[in-house]
């Protein structure tokens, strides 16, 4: 049977449109997709938007509309824009959906069954930007860290809880014992924190609100917005809807989530599905954020955003897939600026990846029609080198995707894009060509075109689009979909001569043209 992978994004808080700093998660999440589905593994993506915030009832009352009224045409705008990002999911779920009501209710009701749901008062104060009651301590100067622009609402509540106390052994054993389910290091110990200063039970209902999924057995209450969101990753695997499909995909094998999140899906979630007798997610990777130049996250509260499509105006989907991926570790905090952006484009993808293939592919037509010879068994010292450095930047591209450093996975690429174009300088085609060398002269372009055809392949992942122009243009095969799915994988499109034959290339066009823009995005 092919290895499975059920990979997730947390579903994005509501808005009328993403902000590039929320296409980050869903560029990188994409990224592993399309790279699982190349290394052979039948692949499930999950993403979508977390529909039953108060903030939308309130923003609907205010506009004398139905809640409906105004989620179903932002959720259309973010769906119309993660299909121009590429994002491939199979399912953009959304918190509304019928069959995520079901899931949801059923996860209430077995949490009833064990006994680790009690009615009580709650009362503090709550953060409307992350739907979240803050202790004290949370709050900084008053105010919640995240979102410093709002007030905090002092509310008192009688609502239903669920007894996450009863789990920090059993939350202090899954880290003893698997560490890893939370990664990086550095977000898991924050965790560990957490966790060390003692579990409290947490609100699962609210009440006075006729917006969200009814409460089992108490329809004055509505299902909290985090035990429903959480419960998404269970829907879209089939949970309560598709028996066969729910036993195929689940557990998850990864979440991928923003830092800020790490005490629901790395404490909540792993209790709340231990109280309803179902296995844990593999793993819970936490990425960082995209910051400003003077530091600070970038959030709609603040105003400190990039348009995404803006962005794609001015550096194609793929430039902006790509930069957004190189500039910023998936793994922590980055400052980002538009020259940053403007830098890394020309840097990588119109220099020294365009450069390369376009004198490859106008070379190979010119000196020799665009017929290449096969790779073939080399001698010399410095087609020995090109190839080492070929073989060098697969093995490190695998082994940072396998860790989901995504920039240290594009740097290794590129790297072999640097050593190629040394190549090319070292041999100078052109010269041997003047000087009659014509065997030589298809050894060389050979050597470059097959470093070119590994490129395409291990960007097709972070530049889908731009990957299959590059081989295009080679005449290489692309065995698999617009998706990454089908067709031969990395072990037999990535190891040197694995084109099989020698390629014709096509006409040479600019895939990634230089920006001169100084405008900020």
């Amino acid at each position: 049977m092919t290895e499975r992978f059920y990979l997730t994004t947390a579903i994005f808080y509501p808005s009328e449109r993403p902000a590039l700093h929320s296409m980050f998660e869903a560029i990188g999440a994409d990224a592993i997709a399309r790279y699982a589905r190349l290394s052979g593994r039948e692949t499930r993506f999950l993403t979508g938007m977390d529909e039953h915030s108060a903030n939308v009832e309130r923003d609907a009352r205010e506009r004398g509309i139905d809640p409906h009224e105004l989620i179903d045409p932002w959720a259309a705008t973010w769906q119309a824009t993660f299909a121009r990002f590429g994002i491939s999911a199979d399912r953009f779920i959304r918190t509304t959906d019928p069959d995520h009501a079901a899931a949801s209710v059923e996860m209430v009701r077995r949490a009833q069954a064990a006994g680790d749901v009690y009615e009580g008062t709650y009362s503090g104060w709550y953060c409307t930007g992350c739907n979240e009651f803050k202790t004290d301590q949370q709050l900084v100067k008053g105010r919640c860290p995240d979102h410093p622009t709002l007030d905090p609402q002092w509310l008192e509540e009688n609502n239903y809880f669920f007894r996450l106390s009863a789990y920090q052994e059993r939350l202090e054993r899954l880290y003893a014992d698997n560490p890893s389910f939370c990664e990086p290091e550095h977000f898991r110990n924050e965790v560990l924190g957490w966790l060390r200063d003692g579990l409290r039970d947490f609100s699962i209902s609210r009440s006075g609100t006729t917006w969200g999924i009814p409460f089992p057995g108490d329809d004055r209450h509505r299902i909290y917005v985090w035990f429903d969101a959480l419960t998404n990753y269970l829907t879209g695997a089939g949970f309560m809807s598709d028996e066969a499909a729910f036993e195929r995909w689940w557990p998850a094998d990864l979440h991928v989530i923003g830092k800020n999140i790490t005490r629901f899906h790395c404490l909540y979630w792993p209790a709340m599905l231990m109280s309803a007798g179902l296995p844990l997610p593999k793993q819970v990777f936490a990425h960082g954020f995209m910051l400003d130049r003077g530091g600070q996250r970038m959030s709609k509260t603040t105003g400190n955003t990039h348009d995404p499509d803006a962005a794609a105006d001015t550096f194609g989907v793929d430039g902006v897939r790509y930069v957004v991926l190189r500039e910023v570790p998936f793994d922590r905090d980055a400052d980002v600026t538009y020259d940053g952006f403007v830098r890394r484009y020309n840097a990588d993808l119109a220099n020294d990846l365009g450069n390369l293939v376009n004198r490859t592919v106008s070379m190979s037509r010119r000196y020799l029609d665009g017929q290449l010879p096969p790779v073939t068994d080399a001698t010399e010292a410095a087609d020995l080198e090109v190839r080492a450095a070929a073989e060098r930047a697969v093995a490190a591209y695998h082994a940072a995707m396998e860790q989901r450093h995504l920039d240290e996975a594009l740097a290794a690429a590129m790297g072999l894009a640097g050593t190629a174009n040394g190549y090319a300088e070292s041999q100078a085609p052109w010269s041997l060509n003047k000087a009659g060398e014509t065997a030589r002269v298809g050894q060389v372009l050979a050597a470059m075109a097959e470093a070119c055809r590994i490129l395409g392949h291990l960007l097709a992942p972070f530049a889908p689009t731009g990957a299959r122009a590059i081989l295009d243009q080679l005449g290489a095969d692309v065995p698999y979909d617009d998706r990454g799915a089908g067709g031969p994988g990395f072990d037999e499109l990535l190891p040197w001569g694995g084109a099989g034959r020698g390629l014709v290339t096509g006409t040479p066009s600019p895939i990634f043209p230089r920006i001169e823009l100084e405008a900020p995005v």
